[in-house]
């Protein structure tokens, strides 16, 4: 092992101390938790108004672990400012800096797209093309869910295809379990995610870091992912979800109560829309509501935005292929000098239809905002009755029982404006308290955080879809990725890289190319669930595979074409794949999926989330290393390999 690499810098203690903090973290972002913390009165005051000390809970989670761990390093100077920049600026053909602006810049257009209700109307399509026949309109999503994923990604897929399918599954009848719809969808759009660098982070990694043309990159990974998908569907279909309760050969769809969906749909993007259909939704008749359905049968569209949406986004990968494939191999152009001015103008066609239609939108808002009022004001004078009806038969029941056991004579004063507070009947009580808290809400002064949430309401009044759109953007992948980066290459600094690929070096030599396929496939679908999600992974293998190719620079030998090709694209294989494995950490699109079904009333546990996903990635992987082997084999001959 002395001579492949130099191992002296692993004994010492700040080596050893930025491994554990790696693991650490790794397992912080496995199992988060959260921390007590107790806020000084002064500025607790100064944000919520309150008087007294105020407990936090203070979460240590995929984006606190990894940057206390980087600033603990900083610390105790494990790690310094040239480890902080290659992680940040880059290194090595990984530009972290770039990937980021690309990936936010790009998503806000996709994201913009799927606020339109585009992603909604077309889902509603297509349930009306598969009608009642189960099977049928389950390879009707599939799909839908596959085609439209390989262009505008995985995160539009989650965040719209997600909430459909849980509407769609609680408004029909005999769909006793959603397990097999959302699993699938979540499988689905994380495979499609494979076929356009574009289409996912961890494909930016890895592109620029073996300087990949994105041309290539599609070009490599379409005919793996696409016979992944061909196969995997009846395998679904008539093995892992086999039961006629989870996909039936007839589907029953409850009906829309009167006057529900009759009218114009309203854009769910303004304040309170939502949040009253939900209300609405949750009284509904049988435990079934009706507003689901509705949301599914009476989809918004707007049919502008869309079609805007939809151009920029046509135009801006069109312009990405263009460029990339024309550009120099080492004179490559920043990719996010296309995305930038393309989400650029989407955000200035947003903020104008906004404002162009601010007095509509302000008025739903009012109108909505007044339904809940009413609806929550009849329902506490509903409560109020009740419990005085219940208050009024306790009363009765207690002077009766007192007549009996003293001298009827013997009554004390009956008016109840005498009589202590704790004395009065329950609604009057109940008034008094109500009045007393509204006249300390009056005394309140405004804070921070009042001022706030009044700033913020008015904004998604008068721009709806860019609110919506900020709301639902990754921006909690950003410090995550410069965190991960830099943990990475603090691994790096201190020769655990090396060391790890050395390992590989032996690997790869006794194993060969399939051997290398199916040993990088398999470490990369490991590693997503404990190595800081799938984009962890990538930036991890990606530095052991520059180290890989580094050992055999120095030994004088050559990693041939196939080899190193073959490594490369079944790393891509898996780190996509690998999000659908074993845990919802494995990638924050998990995490999403999983936050969206808890919010529809879908709770889906660890081990439900391991126990089906683990048949789904067993055949997706040997599915896509199989043909992966077949097409390297094919494609690619046992020259040495040239970096360029």
């Amino acid at each position: 092992m002395s001579g492949l690499v130099d191992t002296s810098a692993i004994g010492q203690w700040r080596a050893i101390v930025t491994l554990i903090a790696f693991v650490i973290a790794n397992i912080i972002v496995l199992f988060p938790f959260h921390v007590p913390l107790y806020v000084p009165r002064p500025v607790v005051r100064l944000f919520l108004g309150s008087l007294h000390f105020v407990r936090f809970k203070f979460p240590l989670n995929f984006i606190t672990a990894p940057l206390i761990a980087d600033l603990f390093l900083l610390a105790i100077s494990a790690i310094g400012r040239q480890e902080v920049h290659d992680g940040t600026i880059g290194a090595d053909n990984i530009e972290p800096l770039d990937i980021m602006i690309f990936f936010i810049t790009l998503a806000y257009i996709a994201i913009s797209i799927d606020a339109s209700g585009l992603i909604r109307w077309l889902a509603f399509k297509v349930l009306q093309w598969g009608g009642k026949i189960g099977h049928k309109l389950f390879f009707y999503l599939y799909t839908f869910f596959f085609v439209l994923g390989s262009f505008v990604g995985n995160d539009p897929i989650i965040l719209s295809g997600t909430a459909f399918l849980a509407y769609m599954t609680r408004a029909s009848k005999n769909i006793e379990n959603p397990r097999a719809w959302i699993h699938t969808q979540f499988a689905v759009a994380n495979i499609a995610s494979a076929i356009l660098v574009s289409s996912n982070p961890t494909n930016l990694v890895l592109a620029g870091a073996f300087k990949i043309k994105f041309i290539e990159y599609t070009a490599n990974m379409i005919v793996p992912v696409i016979v992944t998908g061909i196969v995997l569907f009846p395998f679904l279909l008539y093995v892992v979800f086999a039961d006629e309760s989870l996909i039936p050969s007839s589907i029953e769809m409850h009906t829309l109560p009167n006057g529900v969906g009759t009218g114009d749909p309203v854009n769910p993007n303004i304040p309170y829309v939502r949040r009253q259909a939900e209300e609405r939704g949750n009284t509904g008749e049988g435990g079934q509501p009706g507003v689901p359905l509705e949301e599914i049968m009476n989809p918004f569209l707007d049919k502008k935005g869309a079609t805007f949406g939809a151009v920029i986004m046509a135009a801006t990968l069109i312009t990405l292929l263009a460029i990339n494939a024309a550009s120099a191999k080492n004179n490559q152009h920043h990719v996010f000098w296309v995305t930038l001015p393309a989400a650029f103008v989407m955000l200035c066609w947003d903020l104008a239809f906004g404002w162009y239609h601010r007095e509509e939108t302000r008025r739903t808002a009012a109108n909505y905002r007044g339904m809940i009022e009413r609806a929550r004001q009849e329902r506490r004078t509903e409560e109020a009755a009740a419990a005085s009806r219940q208050s009024t038969i306790n009363d009765a029941t207690a002077s009766t029982a007192k007549r009996h056991a003293k001298n009827p004579s013997s009554g004390g004063s009956s008016n109840p404006g005498s009589e202590p507070l704790s004395q009065l009947p329950g609604p009057m009580k109940m008034v008094h308290d109500e009045s007393w808290q509204i006249g300390s809400q009056q005394e309140e002064r405004p804070n921070l955080l009042s001022y706030s949430s009044t700033a913020h309401e008015w904004l998604q009044e008068t721009f709806p879809t860019v609110m919506a759109v900020m709301s639902h953007l990754p921006f909690a992948l950003v410090p995550f990725a410069f965190a991960m980066f830099v943990l990475v290459q603090a691994l790096v600094s201190t020769g655990w890289v090396e060391l790890f690929s050395v390992g590989w070096y032996h690997w790869s030599n006794k194993t060969g190319t399939v051997g290398s396929i199916g040993g990088m496939g398999f470490i990369s679908v490991i590693l997503c669930n404990f190595s800081g999600t799938n984009i962890g992974t990538t930036i991890l293998l990606s530095r052991i595979i520059q180290a890989w190719q580094k050992i055999h620079e120095r030994n004088g030998t050559a990693i041939s074409d196939r080899t190193f090709w073959a490594t490369v694209y079944s790393m891509a294989l898996g780190v996509n794949y690998g999000a659908f494995s074993t845990a919802f950490s494995a990638s924050l699109a998990g995490l999403l999926w999983r936050d969206i079904l808890a919010r529809k009333h879908i709770h889906v546990q660890n081990h439900e989330f391991a126990r089906v996903n683990f048949p789904i990635i067993a055949i997706s992987m040997t599915v896509g290393c199989l043909v992966l082997v077949g097409e390297i084999y094919i494609t690619r001959d046992s020259s040495p390999y040239d970096p360029g």
